[in-house]
């Protein structure tokens, strides 16, 4: 029998959506990265993804845990919470935009600013630079230290030691080992893309090589590696063309075993796996998300931070959650309506429970 739209879809709700665990097994289990972003509607999406697979996690768990994770924040395909060892796959790490010899002197003494304080606040370098503004990458206006730490810690000199009310503090990062050979190079991509589809799994061919392109994020040095790592992650994972798209997913799975989705309903968050990619998202469900925080409201769809409404194996629509006074409400809207039968009425009631005690507020 072909395989079906259905199966794919089941198949990517259940590898996703474990039995919550710890959270550094959720971590590994999603590839060893975790995005992370600063809305806070009604959290942040980071404690939003992991409330789903950690358990008994509480909205702002990962940052007050963070300084005694075995994690780092640094950039991936986008920014978030890595593993070490997906860390080191990426570092030594050269950056897309070179500095030149008058910003490396300047980066120098942020270097040794924060050695002498061992660990620093972005306004604890600006002190002792007196530095001015300086226009950042998306035509703002930023402090030069801010650009400077920002920028030395996509390099890999420091570490993320701490967030300060939500600002990064830094420390000197360890030195990395000399850059590796081509042969060795080339198993990094590899495992960077495994990583990816780790995540990310059972995708269309699209999203793959989408995907793999992103990894200039992670590894500039490497960017002219992304067309073989490409060749090579869809020779060694499994695939099958369903409604004239080509899916892939890891070799030791198989997306007809009949798995077993709970009556449960979930409210995601719009970077959760299972919603990150737009274009997967639209072949499993058959409507299209968008991510609508910075559309102007008057053009906005769904709302400012619409969160996909899952029922068993069905995005069915989203939910707009807030905090007033204390107390949780909700705005809902469906693709096809609401379900009529009182088990989604149930399930959507202990989820909106769940979300509450997530955030500390009353059921």
């Amino acid at each position: 029998m072909p395989l079906t739209i259905a199966e794919l879809r089941r198949h990517a709700v259940a590898r996703s959506l474990f039995a919550p665990t710890t959270l550094m097994d959720a971590v590994q289990r999603l590839g060893g990265f975790v995005q992370a972003d600063p809305l806070r509607a009604p959290a942040r999406a980071q404690d939003l993804t992991l409330r789903q697979r950690v358990r008994d996690y509480r909205a702002g768990d990962l940052e007050r845990r963070y300084p005694a994770l075995p994690l780092q924040e640094d950039f991936f395909i986008n920014y978030g919470f890595v593993t070490p060892e997906l860390r080191a796959l990426m570092h030594p790490r050269t950056a897309r935009r070179v500095w030149d010899k008058a910003r490396w002197k300047l980066a120098q003494q942020v270097l040794e600013v924060v050695a002498e304080l061992g660990e620093a606040h972005p306004a604890d370098v600006d002190v002792r630079l007196g530095q001015g503004a300086v226009k950042n990458w998306f035509g703002g206006n930023s402090r030069l230290s801010t650009e400077l730490l920002d920028g030395l810690h996509y390099r890999g000199h420091l570490d993320v030691v701490r967030r300060d009310s939500g600002t990064r503090c830094y420390t000197l990062a360890a030195p990395w080992p000399e850059p590796p050979d081509k042969d060795a190079a080339m198993a990094a991509m590899d495992a960077m893309a495994d990583a990816l589809v780790q995540k990310y799994a059972p995708l269309p061919a699209g999203s793959l090589s989408t995907l793999i392109s992103m990894l200039y994020s992670a590894a500039w040095q490497w960017v002219d590696l992304r067309k073989p790592t490409l060749a090579r992650a869809k020779a060694r994972l499994r695939s099958a063309r369903v409604d004239g798209e080509d899916w892939f997913w890891p070799a030791g799975e198989d997306p007809t075993q009949g798995w077993r989705i709970p009556s449960r309903v979930r409210l995601l968050a719009p970077f959760d796996p299972l919603v990150w990619d737009r274009r997967r998202f639209e072949l499993l469900w058959g409507w299209a998300y968008r991510f609508e925080a910075y559309t102007p409201a008057a053009k906005r769809v769904r709302g400012h931070y619409a969160l996909p409404l899952l029922w068993r194996d069905r995005v069915i629509g989203w939910g707009n959650l807030k905090v007033v006074d204390g107390q949780l409400q909700h705005e809902l809207g469906f693709v096809d309506g609401r379900p009529r039968e009182a088990a989604f009425t149930a399930a959507l009631e202990a989820e909106l429970a769940a979300m509450a005690g997530f955030l500390g507020l009353p059921a």
